[in-house]
């Protein structure tokens, strides 16, 4: 058996482009320099089996009757030689995860101790899983290696064989297939059906090398070229080509052997990370979908929000946040966390989700629409435990009302730069069951910042979660001081937020939401209580005309007028209770009809012969969007007319 001392010895004894810290290069680069770690357990390390003799081959067997040799010693010895070699370039092929890493072991484990080059070609796309790849089988070269050019050659290039063009790019450097589709029937589909390594100078590799390399004369005779199909649990993959110089030994027939086992560990190897790969894309469209593209921004408060995965390996969680406009220019703030960061918890996060913008949708109180949570929680099963914070904020009201469930309380960032954690009761976890919600109703004045956010961002292994919030509130303070009576914008305070987590205390997903409450001035509204009677609409076009005039809108009273009067008309005729009819000037010009009746309006086409149902034709004609919300109160009808240039 080799020991350190003569694999050291046999190093220094290399030719220069033989040595063992060969580098890898991909298609189509110059070679970089690369020094295995001994330590590492790679193939060329200095404790591992040197696979090559001081000529480059296997070490030779000595005659039978030189004094103290034993050819069946020296045999054996070749033999754990190769052993070792396979272990050791399956060890290294094994420690890749995604499919540059298990192609680069591959690579760096035989060149140059089993080959001086190496081409890997794989399959493009590559099958995942079950799936059945339409069209023709097209093979992309994935990575090249080859052993450094060797100065004192001519050119700088290794000698090549005359007979071997076809092999220059593998061995020379230079410019390889980039693509090769493989003909059904042919000869490299032949060969890579047949799964076995085959010599080059066999006939089938004769006919399949210059299909997958290029044309050109045929290979020299001689056992210097090796061809591995690679195939994975189901089918064929790719290929590999291992190719070793003229002057050094050529393969022998056990070297087939340790081509298949490298064959066999790379494709598994690439079918694991063709599947984690698949995984990851799963996961990371789960949480994108499942998380807004986009938050709305409604007049009267501006949002921002961020999300982080608790680690590269964990990229879904059950942590979320919303925004959901509401009637009246209020918008619903939403922020949540399932236990635990898996599918399972994406997926209840989507349903707690979906359920909450349906109970936003019908405008319930938040303690209410904490309970019908709760509720889903439970129908979803006894584990299903979430915490869940949801507030309103009425921009016209300069109100907020929250209500929580078990989550860390809100930040409020007043304009002045005074940060405080706003005393909302703590309620139970939503899953619980049986447990009543509170709400309270808060100051929101203009200027101040809303910080909405999970555990992740203030607990960790290092921080309890209180020692964690005060941290959030000195932070808060600290940025707002930076930009003195201002308050600081949203985006970067977001950022700034997120830099409070240390290397150490990412251990759980974090959910952001900030909200800037900017309100709507008094002076922008105009609102009336109005009796459903005949004489209704006329009273609420006057006081249409009325507001638009003292706003200077005086070019919208005519469509004004007209809309008013259609949507007020139609809520008289079916209310009971006195209704509301509300203006608000902003960016654009908003109304708003609400009445006790839950019934939405439907825009449907009148007959010639109908005498009514043209009201929502005109409102669809005429405004830049309405829309209908039904409140537990009954309905609320509103129109938009941009504002006069």
């Amino acid at each position: 058996m080799w020991d350190a001392d003569r694999n050291a010895a046999r190093g220094a004894a290399r030719r220069p482009g033989a040595r063992d810290d060969a580098p890898s290069t991909a298609a189509g680069e110059h070679p970089a320099p690369a020094r295995p770690d001994a330590a590492s357990g790679d193939v060329a390390s200095a404790g591992e089996v040197a696979y090559t003799t001081p000529e480059g081959g296997m070490p030779a067997v000595p005659p039978a009757n030189a004094p103290g040799a034993d050819g069946s010693a020296a045999l054996r010895d070749r033999s754990g030689d190769r052993l070792r070699f396979v272990g050791a370039a399956t060890r290294r092929i094994a420690r890749g995860i995604d499919l540059d890493e298990i192609v680069l072991g591959l690579c760096r484990a035989t060149v140059p101790t089993f080959a001086d080059a190496i081409l890997v070609y794989l399959r493009d796309p590559l099958p995942v899983g079950d799936e059945r790849p339409v069209g023709p089988v097209v093979l992309r070269l994935r990575r090249t290696d080859r052993i450094p050019l060797d100065p004192d050659t001519e050119s700088g290039r290794l000698p090549l064989m005359s007979s071997q063009p076809d092999l220059a790019p593998a061995v020379g450097g230079g410019p390889a297939a980039e693509l090769c589709e493989v003909v059904a029937g042919g000869p490299l589909a032949e060969v890579l059906r047949g799964v076995r390594p085959v010599f080059g100078d066999s006939q089938a590799a004769r006919a399949a090398l210059p299909e997958l390399l290029g044309d050109g004369p045929s290979v020299a005779t001689g056992q210097r070229t090796v061809l591995a199909p690679l195939r994975g649990r189901r089918r064929v993959i790719g290929a590999a080509v291992f190719v070793r110089r003229p002057d050094r030994p050529p393969f022998e027939p056990d070297d087939l052997l340790v081509a298949a086992q490298l064959a066999t560990h790379t494709a598994l190897g690439v079918d694991k990370a063709v599947l984690y790969g698949r995984e990851v894309y799963i996961a990371d469209e789960l949480q994108r979908t499942m998380l807004p593209d986009s938050l709305p921004q409604p007049t009267g408060v501006r949002l921002a929000s961020r999300y982080l995965p608790a680690a590269e390996t964990a990229r879904v969680g059950g942590d979320w946040y919303d925004a959901i406009p509401l009637p009246g220019n209020r918008v619903a703030l939403v922020v949540g966390d399932v236990m635990g960061h898996s599918m399972t918890s994406a997926a209840i996060m989507g349903q707690l989700r979906t359920t909450a913008q349906t109970l936003a949708g019908l405008d319930l109180p938040p303690q209410e629409v904490l309970h019908h949570l709760d509720e889903q929680a439970q129908r979803l099963g006894t584990d299903r435990m979430a915490t869940c914070l949801y507030a309103v904020y009425d921009p016209v009201a300069h109100r907020i009302v929250v209500a929580n469930a078990g989550h860390p309380p809100p930040l409020l960032l007043h304009r002045g730069g005074r940060a405080e954690v706003l005393r909302v009761p703590p309620g139970a976890p939503i899953g619980v069951g049986g447990v009543d919600f509170e709400a309270v109703e808060l100051d929101a004045p203009a200027g101040a910042t809303l910080m909405l956010y999970t555990d992740g961002l203030v607990e960790s292994r290092m921080r309890d979660v209180w020692t964690g919030i005060e941290q959030l509130r000195e932070r808060l303070t600290a940025t707002a001081r930076l930009t003195g009576p201002n308050p600081p914008p949203l985006e970067p305070l977001c950022d700034e937020v997120l830099d409070m987590l240390g290397p150490g205390d990412r251990d759980d997903d974090v959910a952001l939401l900030a909200a800037r409450f900017e309100g709507i001035a008094p002076s922008d509204v105009a609102y009336w209580f109005l009796d459903p009677k005949a004489q209704t609409a006329g009273q609420a076009r006057r006081l249409a005309r009325r507001a638009l005039a003292r706003w200077d809108l005086e070019d919208l009273t005519d469509a004004v007028e007209l809309l008013v009067s259609e949507v007020v008309t139609n809520a008289v005729r079916y209310a009971e209770r006195p209704i509301t009819l509300r203006l608000l000037r902003t960016d654009v010009l908003r109304c708003e009809v609400g009445d006790d009746v839950p019934q939405l309006p439907r825009l449907r086409q009148a007959r010639p012969s109908d005498e009514g149902g043209r009201g929502l034709y005109l409102v669809n004609r005429m405004a830049r969007r309405w829309g209908a919300t039904r409140l537990s109160t009954g309905k609320v009808v509103w129109f938009e007319l941009a504002m006069p240039s």
